[in-house]
């Protein structure tokens, strides 16, 4: 060992109190015996030190593959999953060794150093050696608690989009013409939702059965007149719902505004005379996209949940600084997948993208069954944005959706 590094542990040891000298490794020590699963404990730096004496716990959540940026379309089993990392006290920059199981014991596999709060979030194989992949993660001698994508399973609900038809779990919603939705002059249409080349293309068509052109309200006045138009609008309404778990679609946006593009979620049905979202259910908008060039980024996530009272609650909005979930200036959110999802649990909603934490909620937590949406619709509010340009030009594409339950 170093001079260098026996100075280092000298010192440390004078700077803590003995009680936190077991975290730090003596400088006058043997080397502790090594094994080709486990890597030797690395030299470290009196900074690096001191903080790893200090932490008090490491805990690790895994979830299922949610994460795979692309250009192109890909099979839903070849996603990444994802280890998230807590580390208290919450610091940026802490070293955190991620290791996974093998057969023969724990193998380091990826280093990786926390962001503000003491967060990481790492991308992972979900299978490993055959088998759904287990990892737990360490800071100096604290070891985390094993995150086990065994818990998992399968998934409860999943759909690629293979054939040349929309599969029989999907259907066609809202084709009628709806003021008090604010689409009178859209609907959906079949036309407008078409499985295409493996993944599920929506796109607002120009409504050629309309005569005549309409007027959209929007902020109490109207404007056009404008084309009438038919979107793309599908749900697993009376087919599939889930309660509680991990839901996420990989999406490729359309690139204009004057539609906008979400995968999202509703309610069954109501328990009869209850009230508020335990009985009632809530909308849940993983994601909507408004087209490029919005000042906030033009991407959203929101729910909606009636109060005992009646109250209708919204919570949400534009993710701040939304493009730093990017991964580099060559992708976007027109040009490349990327998955949206959200994990539903009984005391909170969290929404990623590509595995990467954007919000969290505990305001109108859904007990209620729930079903699934996708959508590319036109509301009367933005379609002066495109006017009657480019109908039928603009897709969003869906490559893949799932849904995930913890195992018993």
């Amino acid at each position: 060992m170093s001079h260098s590094y026996r100075h280092v542990g000298a010192l440390v040891a004078l700077l803590l109190p003995a009680g936190l000298l077991a975290a730090v490794p003596a400088g006058n020590a043997a080397p502790a015996p090594t094994s080709s699963t486990v890597a030797a404990e690395p030299r470290v730096t009196l900074a690096e030190a001191s903080a790893r004496a200090a932490v008090r716990q490491v805990r690790v959540q895994v979830l299922p593959p949610i994460a795979q940026n692309g250009r192109a379309k890909a099979p839903a089993d070849r996603a990444a999953a994802v280890l998230q990392v807590r580390v208290k006290p919450g610091r940026a920059r802490t070293k955190v060794r991620i290791q996974a199981r093998t057969p023969s014991g724990w193998k380091a596999v990826r280093t990786v150093r926390t962001k503000a709060g003491g967060v990481a979030e790492v991308r992972l194989k979900a299978r490993r050696n055959g088998l759904p992949a287990a990892y737990r993660a360490k800071v100096g001698r604290k070891t985390s608690n094993v995150g086990d994508l065994a818990t998992w399973g399968a998934p409860v609900f999943s759909d690629e989009f293979t054939g040349s038809r929309l599969p029989g779990d999907w259907h066609h919603r809202g084709r009628a013409y709806s003021p008090e939705s604010l689409r009178a002059c859209s609907k959906g249409s079949p036309k407008a939702a078409r499985v295409v080349k493996g993944a599920l293309r929506l796109s607002v068509l120009r409504d050629r059965s309309r005569s005549g052109k309409c007027l959209a309200l929007r902020k109490g006045k109207r404007e056009g007149p404008f084309a009438y138009r038919l979107n793309g609008h599908v749900s697993t309404e009376n087919s599939f719902a889930f309660t509680y778990g991990v839901a996420a679609a990989r999406i490729k946006f359309q690139r204009r505004a004057g539609q906008h593009a979400s995968f999202w979620m509703q309610p069954v049905s109501s328990v009869k005379g209850g009230r508020g979202p335990r009985y009632t259910g809530a909308e849940i908008d993983v994601v909507e996209w408004f087209g490029s060039g919005k000042a906030s980024g033009g991407i959203t996530s929101f729910t909606y949940h009636n109060t005992p009272g009646g109250k209708r609650i919204k919570t949400g909005g534009h993710i701040r600084n939304v493009n730093r979930f990017l991964a580099g200036r060559n992708d976007s959110w027109f040009k490349r997948y990327h998955v949206f999802s959200v994990e539903w649990t009984p005391k909170e909603y969290v929404f990623r993208i590509d595995g990467q934490e954007t919000w969290r909620s505990r305001r109108g937590i859904s007990h209620r069954p729930q079903f699934l949406i996708l959508s590319l619709l036109s509301s009367d509010y933005e379609i002066a944005m495109a006017g009657d340009r480019g109908l039928g030009t603009q897709h969003t594409l869906v490559d893949w959706v799932r849904v995930w339950q913890e195992q018993d």
